[in-house]
């Protein structure tokens, strides 16, 4: 087994250290670390919040940190959205209790972006594949280098490639498998195109496949399309108040550039709406026929298919239960369960948004964590924005943005997780009242 380098004290700063084998900690003493309290950053680590709330760095450095997953010892998984030092799985572990990761370390070699801790393993995704790690009694991975293959031979087509997971309480497991195209155009992307009816993508992308979480070597035929209709799907999570899947969809691009005509450039900024579905066996969200539009509250036809900006469609489509603007980008969905956040957030869902390309020449939006209040499953009031301020004072174009939220993990204490791919960061968000 190859070493791998930890830095100790400070992940990035401090004095290197070589542990024996890819899965290594520091021996805390446990009075130091019972005398040490997590405590917000003077500043809020950059953060707008509620009142009440604070938030710190819990790490730096970590290179296009994607989706994240806690453990009930608070450590953190992070998988990459590439490699670095030749690793594309992160474990931060706080060794002394302050809230700050003191340990670093790498294991796996594969792209993509999905993880997840269950039943006694961490499940992670490549773009066609999903693998699962045999964990021990503290949740660490038992063999690195020989993780098992769950599901196998999944799409790529390059677009939309990136399989997100979930997973429910009766041992399944959910995949995303993105639509390698923005509307099923003919062309794709080129302006006037028409879509293809039928979609051919729909029979093996655009949809969430079920698959068992403790078979091996699945593939399509072993799995269940359980949804379809959907062009990518970053953000998912299981609600175990309602026992239903939700998801959050990216929606379609380029309005105006493809079809001119029928709109401006505004419009084309604002709709589609990013949507949050509650989605079940056999459920249909539309694409490509249709898109949500929130300003006029309907499932309007798109133009691919005929539409108009006001001709509707879809009637077989579900609707979605909650409709956020266009082109934010919302790349994860988590149910908050904890204590430690006030009663108004219990079960309630938080989105990281990521923040899109597509609202040129209109201002960018996004790069914010949202919330959505729930009572008995289902969405109870408006959404609001949580945490802002990630990308900076100057955000007038992705690639200016300092953070853009990824990735969303609740710690065993209720604190919130966000990474960050564009600031390499991992925010630790906690209530101080």
């Amino acid at each position: 087994m190859k070493k791998t380098s930890v830095r100790l004290r400070n992940v990035f700063m401090g004095a290197w250290a070589l542990c024996g084998s890819v899965v290594c900690y520091a021996n805390p003493d446990s009075t130091a670390a019972r005398a040490n309290a997590v405590k917000a950053d003077a500043d809020n680590a950059g953060l707008k919040l509620p009142p009440g709330f604070g938030a710190l760095i819990a790490a730096q450095g970590i290179t296009a940190a994607r989706h994240i997953a806690a453990t009930p010892q608070g450590d953190i998984y992070v998988k990459l959205g590439g490699l670095k030092d030749g690793k594309s799985i992160y474990l931060l572990h706080d060794a002394d209790g302050d809230g700050k990761t003191e340990t670093l370390t790498g294991f796996a070699t594969f792209n993509g972006t999905g993880i997840a801790v269950k039943s006694g393993y961490l499940y992670a995704s490549s773009n066609t594949d999903v693998y699962r790690y045999k964990l021990d009694a503290g949740n660490k991975v038992i063999n690195p280098d020989n993780p098992e293959t769950v599901v196998t031979g999944l799409i790529d087509r390059r677009q939309h490639a990136a399989k997100a997971i979930a997973l429910d309480d009766a041992g399944n497991l959910y995949v995303n498998i993105g639509a390698f195209s923005n509307s099923c155009q003919e062309k794709d992307r080129a302006n006037g195109s028409m879509g293809m009816q039928p979609c051919p993508i729909l029979d093996s992308a655009a949809g969430i496949w079920q698959f068992k979480a403790d078979k091996l070597n699945q593939g399509y035929g072993d799995g269940v399309r359980y949804a379809t209709g959907l062009r990518n799907v970053v953000g998912l999570d299981w609600n175990s108040t309602s026992n239903s899947l939700f998801v959050m969809q990216h929606g379609r691009d380029g309005l105006h550039d493809l079809f001119p005509a029928m709109y401006d450039t505004k419009q084309s900024a604002e709709l589609p709406s990013e949507c949050m579905y509650e989605v079940k066996q056999g459920d249909n969200a539309g694409w490509p026929y249709i898109y949500y539009d929130q300003i006029q509250k309907k499932k309007i036809l798109a133009p691919e298919y005929g539409g108009d900006g006001k001709k509707t469609g879809g009637e077989d489509a579900i609707d979605p239960v909650v409709a956020f603007p266009g082109h934010l980008a919302p790349n994860a969905l988590l149910f908050y369960t904890g204590t430690m956040f006030p009663e108004k957030y219990k079960n309630g869902a938080f989105v990281a948004f990521h923040g899109s390309w597509n609202r040129a020449p209109e201002p960018q939006k996004g790069a914010f964590v949202a919330f959505v209040p729930f009572k008995d499953g289902k969405p109870s009031g408006e959404w609001e924005i949580f945490a802002d301020n990630f990308a900076g004072p100057v955000y007038k174009s992705p690639g200016s943005a300092k953070h853009r939220p990824t990735g969303l993990a609740q710690g065993p204490d209720g604190s919130l997780y966000v990474s960050d791919d564009s600031g390499s960061t991992i925010y630790r968000i906690i209530y101080t009242k």
